[in-house]
């Protein structure tokens, strides 16, 4: 998947002019840059690009371009990409289980933020990790609502143990932080709330002054239809409560987002292969190509259909069983989605807000899967 020279008005002229046969990412680099500044000049603290979310080269360049200057990264690749694309920019290893390999990767590559939420990881850092200069964020978890899924089954220390572990980091010499994350595509700003209330009770029963609080992903991207997402309130939540709950003793505050940051800047458009009497759509992308993430969060609903000549089809929409292009029976997107009645053979499908994990999740299972990659510059249709 490379990206296209040439730049197109918008995906409609594209489409229209290319006919092409397999799916295409469309990538508006000044929509990822706008949406990037909002971040930058309304958060209350250092901005933070999760790069698990669409590790293109031209995602990240946009990002420093727009004045990102911080990056989540979870994996030698990753760090990799960010000191070659900008040397000088805050690298934080927040995935908190690492190799020794893994964590000598990113000690040569001047690596000096870390996060933790085990004892035997703590451990491990502490012997190999040089603490003069370097943070480690204790990261727990909670029962909160307001988000798609939450981490907690896999990450995060209970409140009890996040104590302990930030008492050690502190008494080894480490710069002492907190950090969470409220769980994906999190739409409620109390869910910040809470957390940020209780990493205040944390670092209190640890009698430890943190540094910082570094608050998560989570942020929304656009998926639904008439909606739109209220970033503004998130911060001032996140602001308030933090001077609310630490007092005097209030940390600098970091946020990671990815989906939140890259997710709107991309479209992707599939071909109806086939309406199966008139019923079942298939589609050349599915769940074993970018749609992935569909099975684990549910559809994007911001959807167009177009005929081959780039109009929109007018037809009542309704729900239709909708395939992808593989031989498994578990290539098929969620519940029915909602199509114009009229959509035909040959049809473009444009689904909206395809920014985050399609890219990355996009596997060639059965040989399908090839993606092409397009700029424009804009993606109304």
């Amino acid at each position: 998947m490379g990206l296209s020279k040439t730049i197109w008005t918008n995906p409609t002229e594209y489409l229209r002019n290319q006919q092409p046969e397999n799916p295409v990412l469309f990538f508006a680099p000044q929509a990822v840059q706008a949406t990037a500044r909002r971040f930058v000049q309304g958060f209350p603290g250092l901005v933070t690009y999760a790069v698990k979310s669409n590790p293109s080269e031209e995602v990240v360049e946009n990002l420093i371009a727009a004045g990102v200057k911080g990056f989540d990264c979870a994996s030698p690749f990753e760090i990799d990409l960010i000191r070659r694309l900008d040397p000088d920019a805050a690298i934080h290893y927040h995935n908190p289980v690492r190799s020794r390999a893994e964590i000598a990767f990113a000690i040569d590559r001047n690596v000096t933020s870390w996060s933790v939420d085990s004892r035997s990881e703590l451990a491990k850092l502490i012997e190999l990790v040089p603490a003069k200069g370097c943070e480690i964020s204790v990261r727990f978890k909670l029962p909160v609502e307001g988000a798609a899924y939450n981490f907690g089954a896999k990450f995060g220390a209970t409140a009890e143990v996040a104590a302990e572990l930030l008492k050690i980091v502190a008494d080894a010499g480490f710069v002492p932080s907190i950090t969470f994350h409220p769980g994906t595509q999190c739409t409620d700003p109390e869910a910040w709330a809470s957390y940020i209330r209780e990493a205040a009770v944390i670092a209190r029963s640890a009698g430890v002054k943190i540094a910082r609080l570094n608050v998560g992903g989570g942020f929304p991207n656009n998926r639904v239809d008439g909606e739109s997402v209220d970033l503004h309130a998130i911060f001032e939540t996140i602001d308030r409560v933090t001077a609310e709950s630490f007092g005097a003793n209030r940390p600098a505050l970091v946020c990671d987002p990815g989906r939140g940051l890259c997710g709107d800047a991309f479209a992707v458009a599939a071909r109806v292969k086939s309406v199966r009497d008139d019923q079942h759509v298939f589609l050349n992308d599915g769940i074993y190509g970018s749609m992935f993430e569909f099975s684990q969060i549910g559809i994007i609903n911001r959807i167009e259909v177009m005929d081959q000549n780039g109009h929109r089809r007018m037809g009542e929409v309704q729900g239709r069983v909708v395939f992808g292009p593989t031989c498994d029976s578990v290539d098929r997107l969620p519940g029915e989605v909602p199509l114009a009645s009229d959509v035909q053979e040959g049809d473009f499908i444009v689904f909206q807000g395809m920014g985050a994990y399609s890219t990355v999740t996009n596997s060639r299972f059965n040989g399908f899967g090839e993606l092409g990659l397009v700029t424009v510059l804009g993606l109304t249709l």
